[in-house]
């Protein structure tokens, strides 16, 4: 293999690599957000949804681990009973448990994502250690960094975005994200945006800005780590 085309691999390698850093991040922190039980009660109290939706909050806290459920497990269908009012109900209409459907595709697709990132980040990780031993902990981190600011600069970007027209932000993602209008809801009377308004999903949101930017920052910090061991390594 002539030097040229080495040198090529190389840089594609190492490019995809800080490319997939912002991508892993932000697809553990939505898995991160999807699967904690801590959002729904947050959102569930802070919205007071027990007093809006008529179901109390034993049954809203059942039926968000049901949601929780439903992303991680082979089941086509959304199927979630509560009590309302004293009186035992499905709790989503037809045209909700379909939306689900395609709710469920999207999220499955960032969980898989987030694994095959994490597989090919490990990997790299690895073979790197084989081929360069000590020297790799010095590459490592020039490029770990610079995955790191890639990471801040999107997601603060993301931030300021939602912070500014999160409503705009919103319904973009829905127009881009689905090809039906099943996601086009009632907001009186359907149940999934009483119990999941939009200030919930700003929440969401604002949830993993919050802990990606955290995990970029240490990223960046690694950098300034390996400085401070004086590795005198040459790339």
């Amino acid at each position: 293999m002539t030097y040229r085309l080495k040198l090529f691999f190389k840089i594609l390698l190492t490019s995809i690599f800080i490319l997939c850093i912002p991508v892993f991040l932000v697809t553990s922190n939505v898995r991160w957000v999807i699967d904690t039980p801590l959002l729904y009660s947050y959102g569930f109290d802070k919205y007071d949804t027990a007093a809006r939706t008529g179901i109390e909050r034993a049954e809203l806290i059942k039926a968000g681990k049901l949601f929780r459920d439903y992303f991680n497990n082979d089941q086509d269908l959304l199927q979630v009973r509560v009590v309302q009012n004293g009186v035992l109900r499905n709790l989503y209409n037809a045209k909700e448990i379909a939306h689900m459907v395609d709710v469920k595709v999207l999220v499955q697709g960032v969980f898989d994502t987030q694994i095959y990132l994490s597989i090919f980040l490990a990997t790299f990780v690895g073979l790197g250690f084989l081929i360069y031993r000590l020297k790799w902990l010095r590459i490592l981190g020039e490029l770990i960094a610079l995955g790191g600011m890639l990471t801040l600069a999107l997601v603060l970007l993301v931030g300021l975005l939602s912070l500014i027209g999160f409503d705009k932000l919103f319904l973009a993602f829905h127009i881009i994200s689905f090809d039906n209008n099943l996601w086009q809801l009632d907001p009186r009377r359907d149940m999934l945006l009483i119990m999941f308004p939009q200030g919930f999903f700003f929440d969401a949101t604002m949830w993993i800005v919050g802990a990606t930017v955290a995990q970029a920052v240490i990223l960046c910090l690694y950098k300034c780590w390996i400085w401070t061991k004086k590795f005198k390594l040459k790339i």
